[in-house]
């Protein structure tokens, strides 16, 4: 099978382990497959759970999984912070943790939009370059802010200083910036669901096949000749469907797949 190959193509749920990046586990998939293989939306190297790998010619609907709403739950520790939000940085500051009552008082902002500063490690661009790579620099940068949807946030048990949340928020929420503003760092990270995705449904082995790989748009059937006039650019797609033909998918809005 030729590198970067268009085949097998689909969506690959998998249940990312604590310590690769996931970059790793994208190439990992590459190499096993030989298809061209990426993510939709990253997971930090000390964070598990739910990571959609897409394989072959199916990359060209990450556009549409991006953006999808993400579940986490996530144990934030509240007796210190550390240079990165997480147990892989040093140690910055220790403080006595809140009481629940305190603990609650703070939770109680964190509904709907809110707007939250990106850690200093992480992937945004600064100038022209990786934030991460300028924090490891030494560089003092001023992060930016980002405004994230929080659509729930439930405090699930709170001991020895140590809160764990349950949240279910918008696309590109840093999870490390909420325990900023609680005055912690998590301690674990586990994604547990994006979009209609369940990490319990995370199979390594399994591809799904493309057509099922955006089940929250609806679907539509094509004749052969419908579909070869969209592959060839004489039709377009008027809104964001499945447009299907004897069961494969052949196109999402203006993204065609051989």
């Amino acid at each position: 099978m030729p590198p970067r190959a268009l085949e097998p193509s689909g969506l690959v749920l998998v249940d990312k382990p604590a310590g690769p990046s996931s970059f790793a586990v994208v190439k990992r998939l590459r190499d096993r497959t030989g298809a061209r293989a990426g993510h939709a939306g990253t997971l930090d190297p000390f964070a598990t759970g739910l990571l959609l790998v897409l394989l072959g010619s199916a990359t060209r609907l990450a556009q549409y999984l991006v953006g999808l709403d993400k579940r986490y739950v996530t144990e934030i520790d509240l007796r210190s912070r550390t240079s990165t939000g997480d147990p892989e940085g040093e140690t910055a500051e220790e403080q006595v943790p809140p009481s629940e009552e305190e603990l609650r008082q703070a939770l109680d902002p964190l509904d709907g939009e809110v707007a939250l500063r990106v850690p200093a490690a992480s992937a945004i661009s600064i100038e022209g370059q990786r934030a991460y790579r300028r924090f490891r620099a030494g560089e003092d940068v001023e992060m930016p802010y980002r405004t994230s949807t929080i659509h729930e946030l439930a405090l699930d048990r709170y001991e020895d200083g140590v809160a764990t949340l349950e949240l279910l928020v918008s696309s590109g929420t840093y999870v490390r910036a909420i325990a900023d503003v609680l005055g912690g760092h998590c301690r674990s990270l586990r994604r547990t669901a994006v979009g209609p995705f369940s990490v319990d449904d995370a199979d390594e082995e399994r591809i799904l096949p493309p057509a099922e790989a955006l089940p929250f748009l609806p679907a539509i059937d094509l004749s052969p000749d419908e579909a070869d006039a969209i592959r060839t650019g004489r039709r377009r797609l008027e809104q964001p469907v499945r447009a299907m033909c004897e069961g494969r998918l052949v196109a999402v809005d203006g993204t065609v797949l051989p």
